[in-house]
């Protein structure tokens, strides 16, 4: 199997529990709860994603083989094998993800850790879940390690999601497109965690910072 790779670089995690951890980031192209075109956001699942996860244009984008892919994540890692850590996002990766892929970069020492919208179940060799539900899908991948609420979003059921077996659970703003918008956003982020004390703030630090 050939993956369809939107982009991989090194940056540094950006969000979450491992925010400000090095890693790289591979992005695969193809979402199920939206197509990634304009024309479509409206009528779309989600329709708030703030990601282009479109094509295989961006950097490294393309098609790899399993090895291929690890070699180059390796590469973008630079020399050390040691806490070598991956992000495998989207879109939605799950679409591509498979146990070649779990095994090649497991051989290459990569500890492997994913963000996905939990609509598909992730494979079980992954080290670390991130699961970011949208309201109006079918959340079957319920257990992990982190869940990260994008906020705010209508017909979320937080209640339900606290019986989810998660370690850590999370809010992160919604990014509005606008100064105004993302004010409002963290404001209602901040006074959701403030009133419901199992759940933490979470920042899109990358974007603070510059970072891809």
């Amino acid at each position: 199997m050939s993956y369809a790779v939107k982009e991989i670089f090194l940056t540094l995690q950006g969000e979450g529990v491992h925010a400000g951890r090095r890693a790289v980031f591979l992005r695969f192209a193809g979402c199920n709860l939206w197509s990634g075109l304009e024309r479509d956001r409206s009528s779309a699942v989600c329709q708030f994603c703030d990601t282009d996860f479109v094509g295989m244009d961006g950097e490294n984008g393309g098609r790899y083989e399993a090895s291929e892919l690890a070699t180059k994540a390796a590469e973008l890692w630079g020399e050390g094998g040691e806490h070598r850590y991956i992000v495998i996002t989207g879109g939605e990766p799950m679409l591509q993800v498979d146990d070649t892929l779990v095994e090649a970069l497991h051989a290459r020492d990569f500890t492997i850790a994913i963000e996905s919208n939990g609509t598909i179940a992730t494979h079980p060799g992954i080290d670390w879940v991130c699961i970011s539900p949208k309201a109006g899908s079918e959340v079957v991948q319920r257990q992990g390690n982190e869940l990260k609420l994008v906020w705010p979003q209508t017909g979320s059921d937080t209640e339900v999601m606290e019986s989810w077996a998660f370690d850590h659970f999370l809010i992160q703003p919604m990014d509005g497109g606008n100064a105004e918008a993302n004010q409002a956003n963290r404001a209602a982020a901040i006074a959701f965690v403030d009133s419901h004390p199992k759940w933490r703030l979470s920042l899109q630090n990358h974007k603070l910072l510059g970072l891809p």
